[in-house]
């Protein structure tokens, strides 16, 4: 078998970091024709870290067009929180960087226009780039100018050549999901202009390591990121971060300020911070990632006596949330709708389908009162308080929340 080289220094990668083993895409939920035709297709998720840059990532090469179709589930609308997110952030960006309409707003990956909108409710001008069609079609329907294709190198050079050089660019929660590093990242400094701001979001490995959130490895993260790698990424094409924000989505994002290497932003104290933060818990030495597995593997232990005691009492489970990283979480314990009943979620385009794997049947929430489950498993746990507020009233029939991560947890009333 070939060792596989690191995505963006291309050193060979020896060293595992977590395998899940064979693993669908977590993102693709079956229609009962696809589940009738029992023949689901699976993906080794194996994920490695580079002894030379700390990168850490999938080994696999799913094709991009085979996770991110014309059939793609995800609308970040769907989420208030994270609209309300993306309203705060643009409202911060406007006075921090004094945009207006003569300014363009550039958002890569920008999916139904949830965030752009509220540029666009300013009068400032803006794109969204996106590839899946559907989400685009979404966004292009309350009027944000969007473009689908798949953002790289090529891309950043044909945007600028036609005039859209951006005084704000947004890539958020993205720079993990594409498989060519290097291609994508070097696309930015063809859009960005001269003193231009790029922000990048994006889960923060520390995060994951610390708090066990291994449900966040799935096929549509090819990486998985800590500054110490992405500051190497950006230095090689051009660019470095300026500024960071530590912030509560996805169980702890980063948010990076980027600009041109020779731009006038000047280095914040934040930044030095993180970097310190980072070498203190030891991200740039490599034994730092050794271990992890067995420390996965007692999350999954947890769970799973959960179940048992729960199904040794006749207790009826359920869950909230068809979302990939609850796909992850589930098929690496083996669960099936004999462990689940039913998944609700407010996606209309996931309702009425089944999850990936455990092929457990997706409802919407008002099925829940029909059902009363005795618990419900919160399978995005970082919008749990989301969602034991919407659905607060489970506890008419003695219904109780189940988080499973870092520890199988019962929530108390």
């Amino acid at each position: 078998m070939t060792t596989p080289a690191c995505r963006f220094c291309r050193a060979p990668l020896t060293r595992t970091f977590l395998d899940l083993g064979l693993q669908p895409l977590a993102n693709s939920y079956l229609t009962p024709e696809q589940l009738a035709a029992e023949n689901e297709p699976v993906f080794p998720l194996h994920t490695r870290v580079c002894d030379r840059c700390f990168l850490v990532q999938a080994d696999h090469e799913v094709p991009a067009e085979a996770i991110f179709d014309a059939g793609y589930a995800y609308f970040s609308s769907f989420s208030p929180g994270w609209v309300e997110h993306a309203r705060r952030y643009a409202d911060a960006m406007i006075e921090r960087f004094g945009l207006g309409p003569e300014s363009l707003v550039v958002e890569v990956a920008s999916n139904d226009g949830y965030l752009l909108k509220h540029f666009l409710a300013k009068d400032i001008p803006v794109l969204g780039v996106e590839p899946t069609a559907n989400t685009a079609e979404a966004a292009r329907a309350i009027g944000v100018r969007t473009d689908v294709v798949f953002f790289n190198a090529e891309t950043g050079a044909n945007l600028a050549a036609r005039g859209d050089r951006a005084d704000l660019m947004a890539a958020n929660n993205v720079l993990a999901h594409v498989p060519d590093l290097n291609a994508f990242v070097s696309g930015f400094r063809h859009v960005l202009k001269p003193e231009g701001v790029l922000t990048f979001e994006f889960p923060h490995l520390l995060n994951l390591i610390e708090k066990v959130q291994f449900d966040t490895i799935y096929h549509e993260h090819y990486s998985y990121l800590s500054l110490v790698a992405v500051e190497q990424v950006l230095n090689a094409h051009g660019l470095r971060p300026f500024d960071v924000e530590l912030l509560s989505t996805h169980g702890g994002s980063l948010r990076l300020f980027v600009c041109h290497q020779a731009s006038g932003h000047e280095e914040t104290d934040a930044l030095r911070s993180l970097r310190a933060a980072e070498a203190a818990a030891g991200l740039g030495r490599i034994e730092t990632y050794d271990g992890f597995a067995a420390r996965v593997e007692a999350v999954r232990d947890s769970f799973l006596a959960f179940l048992a005691e729960a199904r040794d009492d006749g207790k009826a489970i359920a869950a909230y949330g068809a979302a990939a990283k609850g796909n992850t979480f589930l098929n690496y314990c083996g669960v099936t709708r004999d462990d689940i009943v039913e998944v609700y979620d407010a996606n209309p385009a996931k309702q009425d389908r089944y999850l990936p794997g455990s092929h457990v049947p997706i409802r919407s929430p008002e099925a829940v009162r029909r059902t009363r489950p005795d618990y419900v498993l919160i399978l995005p746990w970082n919008l749990k308080d989301e969602i034991t507020r919407q659905l607060a009233f489970i506890a008419d029939w003695g219904g109780r929340f189940v988080v499973a991560s870092p520890e199988t947890q019962v929530l108390q009333d």
